[in-house]
């Protein structure tokens, strides 16, 4: 069954040299025992710092799969815990690397559309206190989806994600992710993927002229 094992919203929020420009991050995200209400593209409870990196409509909420956190976990021989990835949700059954952009999932009483990949930042590898994070996971190809909350709702850990709709044509967030790596082979499939957010239609518009 694809279910939502945990909802992770930030436990402390960090100060230091390697929290970026803000000065300080909420990336250090945990699990909750009791059910959250997303609204307002926003996780209640959580705290985005860097609001020009994250947060807003087409990243209000980050899902990240336990198997690609086990997939870590094998290479880097250490233990992750949900929430590790900065993510808010963290997923068991569904491909969220293959999933479509635009397309649609309902958690609990919300209905959420995945958005765009998860880019890497120094932050991030800052957070991991792993200066090469950046570089390894670009390379594994594992970013995670951002999602728009299209209904609002309340979602907790054990909750059933249903994918209620798929477009027939889009590109996958491994499409997206690659091509913000540098691999432009999907640029017409991007092009043609009309829920991507105005931001990445730009970026999708000057990198194919």
């Amino acid at each position: 069954m694809k279910r939502l094992l945990s909802v992770n919203i930030a436990a402390v929020v960090h100060e230091g040299v390697w929290t970026g420009s803000v000065g300080r991050t909420g990336i250090d995200k945990r699990p909750v025992e009791h059910r959250i209400l997303v609204a307002n593209d926003h996780v209640e409870g959580d705290a985005v710092l860097d609001v020009k990196s994250h947060g807003g409509r087409d990243k209000a909420v980050y899902a990240y799969a336990r198997e690609d956190g086990d997939w870590w976990e094998n290479q880097l021989g250490i233990q992750i815990g949900n929430g590790r990835f900065g993510e808010n949700l963290t997923t068991e059954g569904i491909d969220v690397t293959g999933a479509r952009i635009g397309e649609r999932w309902r958690i609990g009483s919300a209905l959420l559309e995945v958005a765009e990949p998860r880019i890497p930042c120094t932050v991030f590898a800052g957070f991991w206190q792993r200066p090469g994070l950046v570089k390894e996971f670009t390379e594994a190809g594992r970013p995670g989806a951002y999602l728009r909350i299209i209904e609002e709702g309340i979602v907790g850990g054990g909750d059933e994600i249903v994918i209620e709709s798929r477009p027939d044509r889009a590109a996958t967030i491994s499409d997206a992710f690659a091509a913000k790596s540098g691999e432009r082979s999907q640029l017409k499939l991007l092009a043609e993927t009309s829920a991507f957010s105005p931001a990445w239609h730009e970026w999708i518009a000057r990198i194919a002229n």
